[in-house]
């Protein structure tokens, strides 16, 4: 039976590296609490607890089916709450640029755990369901409209890109082959089609043999990395001095984005390095709190597999 989106279960979502995120945060009464990606709100709830019933959560999310979720979380957590629908970038920015400042943002990247457990969403490649991908269903195209209508360098340049996938050019060609016979409207079509086009020992390597071109589709339907790269300097305009911003992203390409930024907001000064002086006149933005990357130990990813692949990063404003 499917996970009806309007009765939320409570086992919908684990939240990863909770205390993690909870103690980097450091969330404290009266502070203005944004959480930018709030899926079934297993972080907002434990971030809204720490705010003791002063203070004030603002929830983000392009998904409509988190509504229920966050009206549950919005009637338990005793402060003021506010769900705003939309692209995490785009609302950020509205933010910011209307003045609303912030003590604490989380931004918990990648696909939420209720969202690859419902086959109708078409996330996942166990499940043979309608291909679909997008988060927000108002958004175009599809995965099927990328599959059906990109052409062959185009789809060879995203597996490889958001997908690291290596054997991108076959799998692109086989695809495109095979809708000039009948168009992709299944996960299943698909699986089907990069497993036919792969060389035998590929198929039962590291994991899941559509794994890769997956990721690389919904990277590329919902836009996000560019969505990451824009709501970064959006969060960082909205943090208050002092206040911290707590990244959790799940595989390489978000990780780089998200360590290049701060490590260039901590930077401050430009100049080359012959300057005698500074002429750029540049401050640190950010201060890191997060040398490395915080990893989910052995404990939690035994008991949240999902938990394997996070990495947290953290800083604050300066």
């Amino acid at each position: 039976m499917l996970p009806n989106a309007l009765q939320p279960n409570e086992t919908d979502h684990v939240p990863v590296l909770a205390e993690e995120v909870r103690a980097l945060l450091g969330v404290r009464p009266g502070d203005v609490v944004v959480d930018a990606t709030f899926g079934a709100g297993g972080h907002a709830e434990l971030l809204a607890a720490d705010l003791r019933g002063k203070g004030k959560l603002i929830a983000i999310d392009r998904d409509p089916t988190v509504r229920p979720y966050f009206e549950r979380l919005r009637r338990r957590v005793g402060v003021p709450a506010r769900f705003l629908r939309g692209d995490f970038s785009m609302v950020l920015g509205q933010l910011a640029a209307n003045g609303a400042r912030a003590d604490a943002i989380l931004l918990d990247l990648g696909v939420s755990s209720m969202q690859v457990d419902r086959p109708e969403r078409g996330f996942s490649y166990a499940v043979d369901a309608p291909l679909d991908m997008s988060m927000d269903p108002r958004s175009e195209p599809s995965a099927a409209g990328l599959v059906n209508e990109a052409s062959e360098r185009e789809l060879q340049t995203i597996f490889r890109r958001f997908g690291e996938e290596r054997y991108a050019r076959p799998i692109a060609r086989a695809i495109v082959r095979r809708r000039r016979e009948h168009p992709f409207e299944r996960t299943g079509e698909l699986v089907e089609t990069i497993k036919a086009a792969l060389p035998a020992p590929a198929r039962f390597g590291d994991g899941h043999p559509a794994k890769r071109v997956f990721q690389a589709l919904r990277i590329a339907v919902n836009d996000e990395l560019g969505e990451l790269e824009r709501a970064l300097p959006a969060a960082t305009e909205m943090l208050r001095p002092g206040g911290r911003l707590a990244v959790i992203s799940f595989h390489s390409l978000e990780d780089r984005i998200v360590k290049r930024f701060l490590r260039a907001q901590e930077r401050g000064c430009v100049c080359p390095p012959d300057f005698p002086v500074c002429a750029c006149g540049r401050e640190p933005v950010l201060r890191v709190l997060t040398r490395k990357a915080v990893r989910a130990g052995s404990r939690e990813t035994a008991l949240n597999p999902r938990a394997a692949s996070a990495r947290l990063r953290a800083a604050e404003r300066a």
